[in-house]
């Protein structure tokens, strides 16, 4: 049975034994486009994160959606572009259920004026990267990549560990709401200003976000407090970036770690402009969302402007992805980029190697399935430091949301092998429920975005997409259960593409057959991808598992 829902009463938990679809991987599938709208930032209106990423088009695409998966034979395909259902085809039982292209312009007109445009027509519809593939689990979904990232800066700059330091970031969405977390899971006193009460309120109750600051003064006062007692603590301050960051650096404090998780990517529908009130933000939107945005792009001018100042006095500032450089150097800093990418700066070796932000999700809604996972998990690769670290930390820290789901940073060979041990439990009656495994579409082969996860690339690849393109087409001939094509919308337009992939685990022998080729072919293209592009991990990994790359050059 569904579970109520406290947040969004009409959007209940999915979960429970009892089938809706004519089998397991229709409804697991179903269950992931419930569950995303259970965690949703405003899912009456299908938003699931980052102001406009959306789990289906409109209401009728998505009750269009649920009846085609509920009444779909296994041997059939349903269609989806940008959020709609096109049709429901006969295909075979090894074929994909779900194959979506959702977002995806051509060359020239992959501009944020076009995407509104044709989003105001209801033509178009933005998926985010999860969000439209049906595959966000919470800000969870996240949180380990920015654990691994503040942790990854701790063994560069700071001795290995971030107690007795200061971090300061910015938003509190379907995103960013993970920052506070991960910050306090790493040992750091982190302050997160978001311009939004409500989200501040939200990261709390669930237990993201420790205190809530009343003024600036009060939120320096409790962050000074913690760093000299080399206590971890998450305040959060109610304000808008752009503010505060130039008045904190004004004051002349230097914090240890810099960065901004805002929704910068979307100057009409996710930033919020300093001077502005939420209100008046809503009204333009409406009615001049060109004014919007160039309001925007001039407060971000000072939000980097403090970065750069933070950088210049011995931060360590980065980019986590929000596109909020590149709007600061279309509105005139011209110095931008000597902010460096999170990917690049901190976490290529792992890509290189294809590890990344695996996840699954148990359809049962019992958490005693990932903790049964949790167990098996840390028998399995107990030599792996990355994993067992992190599935302690999340056990005593990381509150479920929506379905239970479990994240966790493995690379090609490893995700398989847990897959395929899951599918067995699943099988022999361990497990109350199949598990869908899914990933993040930041991961090695399957995202192209030359200002965040390939940005100078060894060989200066960065902007060729054939590789997420080609993932996708992999993952079908794989025989996954959902495969997705992405590219970005509003500011992220013209900016990316990216593949997704979901595959259902419910203890048949088919399920192994497809986990292990959809899984396995993934991973092996990451590595392909960045041993094409030179990278000495790649190569090492090829010839250490055995991956058929031919090295052409």
């Amino acid at each position: 049975m569904p579970t109520p829902n406290p947040r969004h009463p009409n959007f209940p938990i999915p979960g429970g034994p009892q089938l809706r679809a004519k089998g397991w991987r229709q409804e697991a599938l179903l269950r992931l486009l419930e569950n995303v709208l259970s965690v949703g930032e405003d899912p009456d209106n299908l938003v699931v994160y980052a102001a406009l990423g959306k789990a289906a088009r409109n209401w009728a695409s998505h009750d269009a959606i649920v009846s085609a998966l509920k009444s779909m034979d296994e041997d059939q395909t349903l269609l989806i572009q940008s959020g709609k259902p096109i049709g429901l085809l006969k295909t075979h039982a090894r074929a994909p259920l779900v194959i979506m292209a959702n977002c995806n312009l051509v060359g020239q007109w992959a501009k944020a004026e076009i995407f509104y445009e044709l989003e105001r027509k209801g033509l178009i519809c933005w998926g985010g990267l999860t969000a439209g593939a049906w595959q966000y689990i919470g800000s969870q979904g996240v949180i380990q990549g920015t654990y691994e990232i503040f942790m990854r800066i701790a063994e560069k700059r700071f001795d290995g560990g971030l107690a007795g330091r200061f971090i300061l970031t910015a938003g509190l969405g379907g995103m960013g709401g993970a920052q506070p977390l991960a910050g306090r899971m790493a040992g750091a006193a982190i302050l997160v200003v978001e311009v939004d009460p409500e989200r501040a309120r939200k990261r709390r109750e669930i237990g993201y976000l420790e205190e809530i600051a009343p003024d600036l003064d009060t939120a320096l006062a409790m962050v000074d407090a913690a760093v000299k007692d080399k206590r971890a603590l998450s305040v959060g301050l109610v304000g808008n970036a752009a503010d505060i960051y130039p008045e904190i650096a004004r004051r002349g404090i230097v914090p240890d770690i810099v960065t901004d998780q805002t929704s910068a990517h979307d100057l009409v529908y996710g930033y919020v402009p300093r001077g502005y009130t939420l209100d008046e933000v809503r009204e333009l939107r409406r009615t001049d969302p060109a004014q919007l945005m160039s309001a925007s792009r001039a407060s971000i001018v000072p939000h980097v402007e403090a970065m750069l100042d933070f950088q210049r006095r011995g931060a360590e500032v980065f980019d986590n992805g929000n596109l909020i450089r590149t709007q600061a150097r279309e509105g005139g800093v011209e110095n931008a980029f000597d902010i460096p990418i999170f990917t690049e700066a901190y976490l290529r070796p792992l890509f290189a190697r294809a590890i990344g932000p695996f996840r699954w999700m148990a359809q049962s809604g019992d958490p005693d399935d990932i903790r049964r996972i949790d167990d098996r998990l840390l028998q399995m690769f107990p030599d792996n430091w990355i994993v067992t670290n992190w599935i302690g930390l999340a056990r005593r820290y990381v509150p479920f949301e929506g379905l239970p789901s479990r994240i966790a940073w493995l690379g090609h060979g490893e995700r398989t092998e847990l897959a395929l041990a899951v599918n067995d439990m699943v099988g022999k009656g361990e497990l109350l429920a199949p598990v869908t495994f899914s990933r993040d579409h930041l991961d090695a082969g399957a995202m192209a975005h030359p200002n965040i996860m390939t940005e100078r690339m060894k060989d200066g690849s960065d902007a060729i997409a054939d590789w997420p393109l080609l993932d996708a087409m992999l993952l079908c001939s794989s025989m996954a259960d959902l495969v997705v094509v992405h590219s970005g919308g509003g500011g992220y337009a013209g900016y990316m593409t990216s593949a997704g992939v979901t595959v259902v685990a419910d203890g048949t022998e088919a399920a192994a057959e497809r986990l292990s080729h959809a899984l396995t072919n993934d991973t092996a293209l990451g590595v392909m991808r960045y041993a094409d592009a030179g990278y000495e991990e790649s190569l090492e990994e090829v010839a250490k598992k055995g991956i058929g790359y031919l090295g052409v050059k």
